[in-house]
C-alpha cells in the first residue's frame, strides 16, 4: 500500500483498503443512479474491515459533503408534507437504532434486517402500488423504521425507497427529490446524535477524506446513467440494489468469506 494512503488508514491492510475503495465506488454508482443505496452497498463490506460501529461513522463522513448540496437542489421539488413527518419520527427513532446496534447480537440483527429487506423487495416486485396520498400514520410508521434502520446499519433509505417507489402516483424524479431532500436534512440531525454517541471520530474523518473523491466519481457516473434510463429500468435497478443488499448481509456467507 502506498505510504500516502496508509497514513489515512492506520491498521488497515492493503486488501482491506481495496475492499473499502471498491465498496465506495460501487456505492457511489448506486447512490447517483437510484438516489439511495450507498450504505446498503458500503455497510456490509466496510463492517468486515472496520466493524459496524466504525463503518457507520465513516459512511456519515463520506456522504456529508454530497448530501447537503444535493438536498438543496432537490428541496423545491420534494413534497414536504410527506418528507417532514418522516424526518420527525426518524429523528426520534434514531437513538433507539444506535442502542440496538450496540446491544443486539450482531448476527441476530443482520438476520432481522435481511428478512425485512427481502420482504420489501418481494412486495415491490409483485406489482403492489399504494393508491392515494399517504396518510400521517403511514408516514410516521415509515419514519420510525427509517430511524431504526439508520441507527442500526445506516440503511434508513431502504424503508423510504419502499414507501416512495411503491406509491403509484410518484414518478422517479419525485422519488429522487424526496429521498435526496430527506437524506440531506437527516444527515445534519443524525450527525449531532452520532457525535454525542461517540461514533463520529477524527479517525473516521481522516479515512473519509480520500474516499470522498472515489465516492464523488461514482456518483457522477451514476447520475448520468439515471438520465439515460427509462422508468422501468429505474425501478428494476432499484429493486435489484435492495435485493443484493439483503444477500450481502446474510450471515450464511460468513464461513465462506471468513467474515466474523
Amino acid at each position: 500500500m502506498p505510504e500516502f494512503l496508509a497514513s489515512f488508514f492506520p491498521g488497515v491492510s492493503a486488501s482491506g483498503l481495496f475492499v473499502l475503495l471498491g465498496a465506495t465506488l460501487l456505492g457511489g454508482l448506486v447512490r447517483g443512479f437510484t438516489g439511495f443505496g450507498f450504505a446498503m452497498v458500503f455497510m456490509p463490506l466496510a463492517s468486515m474491515i472496520l466493524g459496524p460501529v466504525a463503518a457507520l461513522g465513516l459512511i456519515w463522513c463520506i456522504d456529508l459533503p454530497f448530501a447537503l448540496p444535493i438536498a438543496a437542489r432537490n428541496a423545491r421539488q420534494a413534497e414536504w408534507r410527506e418528507v417532514a413527518p418522516l424526518l420527525v419520527t426518524a429523528t426520534l427513532a434514531l437513538p433507539a437504532g444506535i442502542w440496538l446496534l450496540i446491544w443486539l447480537d450482531r448476527e441476530t440483527m443482520r438476520w432481522i434486517l435481511a428478512v425485512l429487506i427481502l420482504t420489501a423487495v418481494a412486495l415491490m416486485a409483485s406489482g403492489w402500488r399504494y393508491h392515494g396520498r399517504p396518510g400521517i400514520p403511514l408516514s410516521l410508521g415509515v419514519g420510525v423504521l427509517s430511524g431504526l434502520f439508520n441507527g442500526m446499519a445506516s440503511i434508513g433509505g431502504m424503508p423510504l425507497a419502499v414507501f416512495w417507489l411503491g406509491a403509484q402516483r410518484n414518478d422517479r424524479h419525485k422519488t429522487r427529490a424526496n429521498l435526496q431532500t430527506f437524506f440531506g436534512v437527516a444527515t445534519l440531525i443524525s450527525g449531532a446524535i452520532l457525535w454525542r454517541s461517540g461514533i463520529l471520530t477524527m479517525a473516521a474523518l481522516t479515512m473519509a477524506l480520500p474516499l470522498m473523491a472515489v465516492y464523488g466519481a461514482g456518483m457522477w457516473v451514476g447520475t448520468h446513467g439515471f438520465r439515460l434510463a427509462n422508468e422501468i429500468t429505474f425501478r428494476r435497478i432499484a429493486y435489484l440494489v435492495i435485493f443484493l443488499s439483503a444477500l450481502i448481509s446474510l450471515p450464511l456467507w460468513d464461513a465462506v468469506i471468513g467474515r466474523n
